[in-house]
């Protein structure tokens, strides 16, 4: 029989039901002794624990619905109170928003308002106003939005997603399917979620608390009525598994979305990858205990402190990276101007180097090839490379053995690599020509991996042979 993960989750929710039921009756038993000598009474024990639960729960529903809003894109132009505007036809459609100030500002996703200027707001006593767009941020996909009013509006307040633990409750508040105002209760299933491709920097909260398409850009409260999210995706094939942006984040990107209208953020210059394995063992250090640097463009930050392709960058102000969504997270949350110490492993020596950032390009720094695992022939040939080449391969280099063929089913083929890359290091010893590449081949043994340090237009990278033919 077919698992069907929609039953198997409410079977979950059941049996966390009965678990509670049972608590409660091995809890009424237990006190029968001590309520015998007492006044009859028909609220036992359990019943009064599960009320004052209850009370705690329809409190801070009650208390947190009036700040949060719906949210439609439209097109036209407002005046006041007249909603004489049309929706926008390709707009994302309607969302849901929280008001963060009695001055009327609200937050929401990006994805929320799309392209729109100005957004309908409906509020709690389903009263209508046009919001402006204050600003907005891509990257992390919040937008900030502003509404005049002629009296303070109710607000919510932040709490400190730093402090989310695994398994506390939470409250999330939207308007899915155009249900005003709908609350749903879960827990905080996980937290630093990233790798969900939602967004740049992503460390998203996961709940089980229900989101559905309309929750969008609305708030996920703790207990006391604080926002420790925002509510942004769900997982549409899968039934209990939602993520909000922490609070500390969106409280970050606000802060300069109000007081400059646009986000800076710090840049460090280098391309990263991940430490996997293979290539940890090729470095000598753990898998996992850094990202590997494997460009660093000129002039900027990491190269006037002399960081270098090759280093294994761990922590950055005390802070470990582990992953390079994690450094790109760290680097992007300081600002431009702001001088960090940076730790690295460079010949498995450690090293601190204080580098002083400067604003962020776009340009992307992340490079990944897919890892292979069959042990086969190298499978390559390569060529000195000329100026003609360099043109057609889009290349600003001037030296370097240049990958002419791959072999199907060979192993630099599985490994991500083709015609056009250039082979600028074999076992980290730089090559220009083809008689240095050959050389420094000629010294690895049967059976032996080699590190490949490759440029690909702009991008460089790094990657294992994990078993070569000489």
């Amino acid at each position: 029989m077919m698992y069907n993960p929609v039953k198997g989750y409410r079977m979950m929710r059941m049996l966390q039901v009965l678990i509670c039921l049972v608590f409660l009756t091995w809890l009424d038993f237990h006190s029968a002794a001590a309520e015998s000598a007492a006044p009859e009474s028909s609220d036992s024990p359990g019943l009064r624990l599960l009320e004052d639960i209850q009370t705690v729960i329809t409190n801070l529903a009650e208390s947190a619905k009036p700040s949060v809003v719906n949210l439609t894109p439209l097109s036209g132009a407002g005046k006041g109170r007249e909603l004489s505007h049309e929706r926008v036809p390709n707009s994302s459609g309607s969302g849901s928003g929280i008001i963060i100030d009695p001055d009327g500002h609200i937050i929401t996703n990006n994805h929320v308002i799309g392209d729109a200027t100005e957004i309908e707001v409906r509020f709690s006593d389903k009263s209508k106003l046009i919001a402006q767009v204050v600003g907005k941020d891509l990257d992390t996909d919040l937008a900030v939005l502003k509404v005049t009013a002629d009296h303070p509006l109710p607000s919510a307040r932040f709490g400190d997603s730093s402090a989310v633990r695994v398994g506390q409750w939470v409250l999330a508040v939207g308007n899915p399917f155009g249900l005003d105002r709908t609350v749903t209760l879960g827990v905080v299933s996980g937290i630093g979620r990233e790798n969900i491709n939602l967004s740049r920097y992503e460390n998203f909260i996961q709940t089980d608390a229900s989101i559905n398409p309309g929750n969008s850009g609305g708030p996920l409260f703790n207990l006391r009525g604080e926002i420790i999210g925002i509510n942004t995706a769900i997982i549409n094939f899968a039934q209990g598994i939602g993520f909000a942006i922490p609070s500390n984040m969106a409280k970050q990107v606000i802060q300069q979305l109000l007081t400059q209208g646009r986000v800076t953020r710090g840049w460090l210059g280098v391309g990263i990858q991940p430490l996997t394995a293979e290539l940890a063992r090729k470095f000598g250090v753990n898998e996992g205990e850094g990202v590997l640097v494997n460009e660093v463009f000129e002039k900027d930050p990491a190269a006037a402190a002399g960081i270098k392709p090759g280093d294994i960058l761990t922590r950055i102000d005390g802070t470990v990276i582990d992953t390079p969504n994690r450094l790109s997270r760290v680097v992007a949350g300081l600002l431009p101007g702001a001088t960090i110490q940076v730790e690295i492993v460079r010949d498995q020596q450690r090293l601190a180097l204080d580098v002083a950032l400067v604003e962020r390009r776009d340009q992307v720094v992340t490079t990944s090839l897919p890892q292979a695992r069959a042990e086969v022939k190298l499978g390559l040939d390569v060529q000195d490379l000329t100026p003609g080449l360099a043109e057609k391969f889009k290349l600003r280099e001037s030296r370097g053995a240049l990958i002419t063929k791959v072999e199907p089913g060979s192993l630099a083929q599985s490994e991500g690599l083709h015609e056009g890359d250039l082979i600028k290091e074999v076992n980290r010893v730089d090559v220009g020509s083809v008689g240095e590449f050959s050389s420094a081949i000629s010294k690895v043994r049967r059976g032996e991996t080699v590190l490949l340090r490759v440029l690909r237009e702009s991008r460089a990278f790094y990657v294992v042979l994990k078993s070569i033919d000489p």
